[in-house]
């Protein structure tokens, strides 16, 4: 079973639908084969739900859909335990969360504590209920949206949910050619309703199995790491990236070398992967702020900054 065939099938099957975003779409197949989760960070009506709508129909897995809103409670999302007049017992009730890809859609306008149910099940990949633990699907992946403009009625992600997702992704908008492609393929219907699945679950897994077989040179695991290293001590920067950060560059390293029909990581994808890994997961000083630095630009200036490896 070729992995390397499913994930270029996937990643086809996404083209079909979004145009001119390949690298939002490498990046959402590297998380899928990395294992890791996903935050899609933009505008309105770019195609965030889209992305993740078109990789759930390219899989035979489950798919859930959960619109955050400010009621939404945590038994909403992970289940709980349901009485049942028959037997006068109670029994577990599993909540959408129990699928293989799950859509939180707006997450940030949910409460900190409905965010918080979300914890375990993406760290630890199973929910914790009564003092019973259930474990959740293989593969499991949360895609969650949120809208970076509006912030009337929305709760700001905490730094500790921030660093359960892999990679932060931008869509951006498109070109004036891709958005008028896009305008002429949906005039009788939306490509997505004719998208089906390429993949079987049993194909994701085998291919996730096949990715982490890449080789790490150790120069390598040193330059991602280092790098990693240099957003806890620059001075602009308040909170650095975890060493949860370093795995996830790590892993996301070898499924996009992978990807890219290579059996090793180059220095060239941990820098492809840096920004989307490392920028969501640091707070920059309120001084450096107010003086223009983004996460982004700072972590790119730590890359032009870190020798890279021979």
């Amino acid at each position: 079973m070729d992995g390397r065939e499913t994930l270029n099938r996937i990643t086809d099957n996404l083209h079909r639908v979004i145009k001119g975003k390949t690298h939002a779409t490498e990046l959402i197949v590297t998380a899928l084969c990395a294992g890791g989760h996903v935050l899609i960070e933009d505008v309105p009506g770019v195609g965030k739900t889209t992305l993740c709508k078109a990789l759930a129909k390219s899989i035979t897995g489950d798919f859930h859909r959960i619109q955050f809103t400010p009621d939404l409670l945590p038994t909403d999302i992970v289940g709980g335990m349901v009485y049942s007049p028959k037997d006068g017992g109670f029994s577990f009730r599993p909540g959408p969360v129990f699928c293989h890809i799950l859509l939180a859609d707006e997450i940030n306008r949910a409460s900190p504590r409905t965010q918080s149910a979300l914890l375990e099940c993406m760290s630890e990949g199973q929910v914790s209920i009564e003092g019973r633990t259930y474990p959740m699907s293989d593969p499991f992946m949360v895609i969650a949206t949120q809208n970076p403009v509006e912030y009337h009625g929305t709760y700001p992600l905490p730094e500790a949910q921030l660093d359960r997702f892999a990679l932060r992704i931008d869509m951006g908008y498109p070109s004036a050619e891709e958005e008028m492609e896009l305008v002429q393929e949906q005039r009788q219907h939306h490509p997505l309703l004719d998208l089906t699945a390429v993949a079987s679950v049993d194909e994701v897994r085998a291919a996730a199995r096949q990715a982490r077989e890449v080789v790490v040179e150790q120069s390598v695991i040193q330059y991602a790491t280092e790098l990693v290293r240099k957003t806890r001590t620059d001075s602009r920067i308040k909170l650095g990236a975890s060493p949860r950060a370093t795995a996830t560059l790590y892993r996301c390293g070898q499924a996009y070398a992978f990807i890219q029909g290579r059996d090793y990581v180059m220095p060239d994808d941990i820098k492809r992967l840096a920004i989307p890994v490392l920028a969501h997961r640091i707070i920059v000083e309120t001084k450096a702020a107010f003086s223009g630095d983004s996460k982004q630009g700072l972590v790119q200036e730590l890359l032009e900054s870190q020798p890279v490896p021979a």
